[in-house]
């Protein structure tokens, strides 16, 4: 019986066979031969539309660096080459006009594209105007949204937005941001709206969150992430029902084990009907959710609803690609022609090739009602004990450094553009091109393999070099008595001091020749005049400082503290640096610099006096129970019997608020399930341990500032700095190495505690621009279940973090990306730095455990940094934030050499500015890119720095008079000698001016690649809205008589220049 069942079962399937041979899947006729696969059909109405996007997602370093990744090298890590994948997938679009495919990464792009032959690049040329080659995205990386600052973002796809253009006169139409972890509402407006895209696609929501909008079809919304712009900014969002790769069962990677489509009936393993009805039900009946998390995969088998029933209207995507596919692009794209061809022969559902732009057009006709997003999509988990909130932190060392970088490279440009950009002198592209990759997901973040990380840092380092010459050779052509032209060959030689932090600066240490001066030029990259404190290293007690003018200025020293001469003897040791006496003394005085602007200053040895000019702190010893610190409005309290802060208060304000401070950590969770690392923020669930509760401190007062030095334990130190002339403490950190010899990881933070009623509430940056209010253990999207209650409160740093009460403000700024909480009423916390010992299981395969060696002795990474700390009274602490936010942003350029002092004055312009003498722009408003391209044109932006509402007299209508601004002839320039102050156009220089005339005014896009005139906006139809908002403030037309650049709240203004 069992053998004739067998018998029968063997000759249906001969029969099944013999009558597809003969008559075909629905009629048609197929023999074995060549079959010419119908893939050209479209949208059909009244179907449901499967949009296949091929892709592949190449991460610019992550477990190879962005190099070996290109060129497929180190692959006993992972195979990969982004060579092959454009080579191949080149050659399979051109086999057919229908195939389609999207392309991100434009550093790996244009490392190609400058490979390719002109026949080549003619090529891909045909195939981006045929559609069949789109751009997504199209920055330099896919940016990180949680790390980032806005001006790198806007920055990096400029970079990547104007080569698309350059060659293909292209603009970008989508957002394709599909790893990063979480989404910001920058991202949304800013880097979506203002740069063109119709729609932004992603993978990475909450779980939770992914769930309840599965159940409400709520995976696609309209995001409106500005409360300022409202719906003149929205954009429209796909959030993909699971990840960024194909359903299961359709992934064609060369040396994956897949079913293909096997139609060929004179061979084994037929099965066009099989895999034909695999498709239709991954389409309408998918039962498998697959939680991806790069190498690992977790399978989780229950009932899910299918993708066309979590979607609105009968359009779905399937993302066909993933991590570095398409090495061997036909493997791909053979699959989906069958699949395509047979599927539609079929004619249940329609397949078609599409990209990201076909698939929101579709969207838009459909006349449909969209669910409407606020706010933002952080934090992120990806399962109940997975929050990946440790990633904001991680690394602190590099995104510091980035973040320096950053600002360096804004001022950079500045100077470039101000002497003139010419091919013979060094420029600002390299560090342009390492800050662009920097910014990727998996760079900036602090999740790259250990080897990597030292790789983005290398590169960064070498732009550094060249941008540092860019900027010497800028400093002495704008210094020096020459005309633009005859400073080819600038006469100084300016040094810089990029280590500055750690008291490593050779031309302060070293001692001043005779008869010279050590001559200090600063320049000011702000769009207003600035007055700072300045610190140099120093070996000399008896330095005297005089002004552009030779008047003495008031000093203040004070002496190298322990901490961070052994910091700096490690260091330099590791790196290679020459060994060189430990300075005695931090030198410091107060300096006014003109916007865009330099001004000079002499430090010279006070021969003959016998004591030091202006004296060293004194140091005190505490006498009452109670150490008050601050000679200006603000003061500080510390406790003299545990050396802990006790109160903050402002004379001025008349805000006075208790508050604690200092430094715990959270043990890291090492369970083998789900540990703490890289990605993920998971404390081990006890409380978090205090550091110290008695603190040994000293308190060192002089002229301009008062300091008090606390040493917490062996590895954690602090410097609070109150400054006379400024309204905020700064203090000074120096964490590490985190000890691990208890075999417990660590997170290390510190937390301010003040006596406020804040019930929940806090606030914290987007991206270093709008502030997002934020609610303890609250989502508004969905009922949030507790499972993590420090991680899951976790939010991305940029900017800082604040939280109020009826009575008052308390703020704190940060010097780089980092990670910050509220976790108790009153209270303010920041991440400071992180160890662990174990893998988060997220595709790294290495424990966050940075080291430095010197021969075989490697101790953990010690980091230094700043946080900013103010108190204000309710709806005043704005102006502090935003000033002061773009100072740390930004802060004054120094450079030194040494001269004789009658030497300088006759041959050098001791202070400066491109601006009218009597001209800066407006408080509230920010200039964050003048940068010469290489086409001769000028890229200038400008930023509104306010939101809405946020303060009554900055969130205002601005306005900047670019006449004044580029002044040309009337800039005013003081010499060094004592002579009144004369229009630059009359002095005996006057042939080297700046002849900054504007020709030509066009307003463009965000990154610069459509005037914005030519912008389109799709309109959505949103569930529950009415029309009745009140329309955003947004300036006007600029008129090219007057030149005046009008901007409302939050507003950036884009314009190309010809002068």
């Amino acid at each position: 019986m069992e053998k004739l069942e067998r018998d029968l079962t063997w000759f249906d399937g001969w029969v099944l066979i013999a009558f597809v041979v003969v008559f075909g899947l629905h009629g048609a006729v197929v023999n074995g031969g060549y079959v010419d696969y119908n893939t050209g059909g479209g949208v059909v109405p009244g179907k449901l539309n499967v949009h296949l996007v091929p892709h592949s997602h190449d991460d610019v370093g992550w477990l190879k660096t962005v190099d070996q990744y290109y060129v497929g090298s180190n692959n006993s890590i992972q195979g990969a080459c982004v060579e092959n994948v454009l080579d191949s997938v080149v050659e399979s679009l051109r086999r057919d006009s229908n195939r389609k495919f999207v392309f991100v990464e434009m550093a790996f792009f244009q490392r190609w594209w400058v490979e390719q032959s002109e026949e080549i690049q003619e090529q891909v040329r045909k195939l981006v105007d045929a559609g069949q080659l789109e751009f997504v995205n199209g920055g330099w990386c896919m940016h990180d949204e949680a790390t980032c600052h806005y001006i790198d973002m806007i920055d990096q796809t400029t970079l990547g937005h104007r080569a698309i253009k350059e060659q293909f006169n292209k603009t970008p139409r989508a957002g394709w941001q599909i790893d990063p972890f979480g989404h910001s509402a920058v991202q949304a407006y800013l880097l979506g709206t203002e740069l063109g895209f119709d729609s932004v696609h992603f993978a990475r929501i909450d779980y939770q969150d992914r769930a309840k909008r599965k159940d409400d079809k709520a995976l696609e919304v309209i995001w409106r992430g500005s409360k300022t712009f409202g719906s003149s900014s929205q954009i429209f969002a796909n959030a993909f029902p699971v990840h960024y790769s194909p359903p299961n069962g359709f992934h064609f990677e060369v040396f994956d084990d897949f079913v293909p489509v096997q139609d060929n009936p004179l061979l084994d393993d037929y099965n066009v009907e099989q895999r034909v009805n695999d498709f239709i039900n991954a389409a309408m009946t998918q039962v498998k959710f697959e939680l991806l998390s790069f190498a690992l995969i977790m399978c989780f088998s229950w009932l899910q609803r299918s993708q066309a029933n979590v979607t609105r209207t009968n359009h779905i995507m399937w993302t066909m690609g993933d991590d570095f596919q398409y090495q061997y692009a036909e493997s791909w794209f053979k699959q989906m022609d069958k699949l395509i061809h047979y599927v539609n022969k079929d004619g249940r559902v329609n397949a078609l090739y599409s990209t990201p732009s076909i698939y929101t057009d579709v969207k838009n006709a459909a006349n449909e009602s969209w669910p409407l997003k606020t706010d933002d999509y952080f934090p992120y988990a990806d399962t109940e004990n997975a929050y990946w909130t440790g990633f904001f932190t991680s690394r602190p060392a590099l995104k510091r450094y980035v973040r320096q970088l950053s600002g360096y490279y804004l001022a950079a440009r500045q100077l470039e553009f101000l002497v003139g950009k010419k091919s013979t002198r060094p420029n600002t592209y390299r560090l342009g091109d390492a800050l662009g990759i920097a910014q990727h997901h998996d760079g900036v973040t602090g999740t790259a393999k250990q080897h990597t990380t030292n790789d983005y840092e290398k590169r960064l380092a070498i732009g550094a070099l060249e941008a540092e010459a860019t900027v010497s050779s800028a400093l002495s052509c704008l210094v020096s008595n020459k005309s633009r032209d005859q400073c080819a060959k600038p006469a100084l030689n300016f040094s810089q001091c990029q280590l500055l932090n750690i008291s490593y600066c050779p031309p302060t240490e070293e001692a001043i020749a005779n008869g010279k001066r050590l001559v200090m030029v600063l320049y000011n990259a702000l769009g207003w005049n600035r007055t700072d404190v300045i610190r140099i290293p120093v070996n000399d007690p008896n330095l005297v400082v005089a002004d552009s003018y030779g008047k003495h200025i008031e000093t203040q020293y004070v002496t190298m503290d322990n901490t961070t001469s052994s910091l700096r003897n490690f260091y330099l040791k590791a790196y290679g640096f020459p060994s060189i006496q430990v300075p005695r003394y931090w030198l410091h005085f107060q300096v006014s610099v003109p916007s865009l602007g330099w001004s000079t200053y002499f430090i010279a040895s006070a021969t003959g006096i016998g004591k030091r000019r202006n004296g060293l702190s004194v140091m005190d010893s505490p006498q009452n129970d109670t150490i008050e610190i601050g000679s200006g409005n603000l003061k500080m309290s510390f406790s003299s019997m545990t050396g802990q802060l006790k109160r903050m208060s402002n004379s001025k304000t008349g805000v006075d608020v208790p508050i604690q401070q200092s430094y715990f950590w959270y043990g890291s969770s090492s369970e083998r399930m789900q540990s703490s690392g890289a990605y993920i923020l998971r404390p081990d669930g006890s409380p978090p341990h205090i550091v110290a509760r008695s603190v040994p401190l000293q308190v060192h007062r002089g002229p301009l500032f008062d300091e008090v030095r606390q040493q917490f334990n062996s590895w954690i130190y602090q410097v609070t700095r109150v400054y006379k002339d400024q309204e905020h403490a700064e203090l000074e950190y120096t964490i590490g190495p985190i000890p691990l010899e208890d075999g417990v990881g660590k997170e290390v933070i510190t937390r301010m505690t003040a006596n406020m009623a804040t019930e929940k509430v806090f606030y914290t940056d987007s991206n270093g621009r709008d502030f997002l209010k934020r609610i303890r253990d609250y989502r508004a999207d969905w009922s949030l279940s507790v499972n993590e209650p420090v991680a899951g409160n976790y939010y991305p740093l940029n900017l800082g973090i604040f939280t109020m009460d009826k009575r008052s403000e308390l703020s704190v700024l940060v010097d780089r990306a980092t990670g910050g909480a509220s976790i108790e009423d009153g209270q303010l916390e920041l991440m400071l730095h992180r160890r662990t010992l174990h893998d988060d299981s997220r595709g790294v395969n290495e424990a966050l455990d940075e080291s430095v060696c010197i021969g075989d002795e490697c101790e953990g990474l010690t980091i230094r940094g700043s946080y900013y700390l103010s108190i204000n009274q309710v709806g005043a602490g704005a102006v502090w934030r935003r000033t002061t936010g773009q100072e740390i942003y930004t802060p004054l350029l120094a450079a030194f050499t040494q001269e004789k002092e009658e030497t300088w004055k006759a041959s050098h312009v001791a202070t400066g500015t491109a601006m009218d003498p009597g001209y800066s722009l407006p408080l509230n408003v920010a200039l964050i890119t003048l940068q010469e391209l290489d086409d001769g044109s000028v890229l200038l932006r400008l930023a509104h720095l306010y939101e809405a509402g946020e303060d009554a007299a900055y969130s205002t209508l601005a306005k900047v008079e670019l006449k004044k601004m580029f002044s040309g002839k009337a800039v005013r320039i003081f010499l060094s000698v004592s002579v009144p102050c004369v229009l630059f156009s009359f002095m005996f220089v006057a042939e080297w001016c700046f002849n900054f005339q504007i020709k030509e005014l066009k307003e463009m896009s965000l990154s610069s690649n459509q005037e914005k005139s030519e912008m389109k906006k799709m309109t959505w139809k949103v569930e529950g809205d009415n029309g009745e908002q009140p329309s955003p403030v947004r300036g006007g037309p600029v008129d090219s008589s007057t030149l005046v650049v009008e901007l409302g709240p939050m507003e950036i203004r884009t314009f190309l220049l010809q002068f």
